[in-house]
């Protein structure tokens, strides 16, 4: 029997949104691109469903235009947008760490998922770090137990902290130490250091993703 687990991602409405909003904000859709609900779908192998609810999501939040039966308008993208973004995110997440250290939550899967992501950079596996990221951050809004908090930090997720000149590795290293740092300070219940370091962390990820519009 294996000893190995799935890694625990997002639902795949978020997940469809998170790949949308990607692609969106590194511009591989346009301003005024048409997303069609079959077209995506069959993009990102999934059925209609978890595509409409994502649709659903970035409209929301201003990434696209919805057209009742006809799919969805892509909305341009400012650094101001970005910004606002990660800013509500970074409140978000910290929050989070902050909530698990003064409630003294369970924080075993974040470990766990954290010893996976460093187990998979060590071997060489950079091409895992992207869904073992998603799994680490989706661990601490779980951790927190606070429903409404894990839905909104869901429906920001776009997993993008890239710089415009970085590899996959280099971004891996960078990101990998910033977890061992907020691993750290969650493991010592330490609420000030976790809401820190989270902080740290998300907004290197804004200023990284802002050099794409440089």
């Amino acid at each position: 029997m294996s000893i190995l687990k799935p890694i625990k991602l997002l639902p795949a409405r978020e997940r469809v949104a998170s790949s949308l909003r990607k692609a969106i904000i590194l511009k591989e859709f346009e301003p005024g691109h048409e997303l069609m609900l079959d077209a995506v779908a069959k993009m990102l192998g999934v059925s209609v469903t978890p595509v409409r609810e994502a649709f659903q999501i970035l409209s929301r939040e201003g990434f696209i235009q919805l057209r009742p039966n006809k799919g969805a308008i892509v909305m341009g993208i400012t650094p101001t947008f970005l910004e606002d973004h990660y800013e509500i995110r970074a409140s978000l997440e910290s929050e989070a760490c902050a909530i698990i250290c003064r409630k003294k939550k369970d924080i075993s899967e974040i470990i766990k998922v954290h010893e996976d992501a460093k187990e998979s950079i060590l071997s060489g596996d950079v091409s895992s770090y992207s869904d073992l990221n998603q799994a680490f951050h989706f661990a601490i809004w779980n951790a927190s137990e606070n429903a409404r908090l894990i839905e909104m930090a869901s429906n920001l997720w776009n997993g993008l902290s890239m710089g415009d000149l970085q590899t996959e590795e280099q971004y891996a290293q960078i990101s990998i130490q910033e977890h061992e740092d907020i691993m750290n300070a969650l493991i010592a219940g330490d609420e000030e250091q976790s809401r820190k370091f989270m902080l740290k962390h998300i907004y290197r990820s804004m200023e990284n993703v802002l050099t794409r519009f440089k």
